[in-house]
């Protein structure tokens, strides 16, 4: 069992920024591969981004420029920067771990833990 704890979000205005965090319980995620999805109201759920544990990151073309993920492997932490932020990224934002090195990483069936979720709203 991986427990993984979610910070961050609220809410900002159309252009903003806020940062995600997520960070792993009793396991270091050095090796692993991350991910970030989304869920709006009446819609389901959507990939974002993927943090491989090689390096390489993967994002939604709807997020690509704007948003970035990275790692803090010392403080074993992985970041969600959105910048310019807009009305439409509004949702609810998961993080979520593979054990197993899955191939896609844009399936969420790729995953095996996921955090809590954190809401993020942006207003026009």
């Amino acid at each position: 069992q991986v427990e993984l704890v979610q910070s961050g979000g609220g809410l900002v205005q159309a252009g903003g920024s806020l940062r995600l965090s997520c960070a792993p319980s009793g396991r270091s995620f050095s090796r692993d591969n991350m991910g970030w999805f989304r869920q709006a109201p009446g819609k389901e759920r959507e990939f974002v981004a993927a943090d491989r544990w090689n390096g390489n990151t993967y994002y939604a073309d709807s997020v690509k420029g704007r948003f970035s993920s990275s790692r803090d492997n010392a403080k074993n932490t992985m970041y969600l920067q959105m910048n310019n932020l807009k009305p439409e990224d509004t949702a609810i934002y998961y993080c979520a771990v593979d054990l197993y090195g899955s191939y896609d990483y844009s399936v969420g069936g790729s995953y095996d833990f996921w955090g809590q979720g954190t809401q993020v709203t942006v207003s026009s």
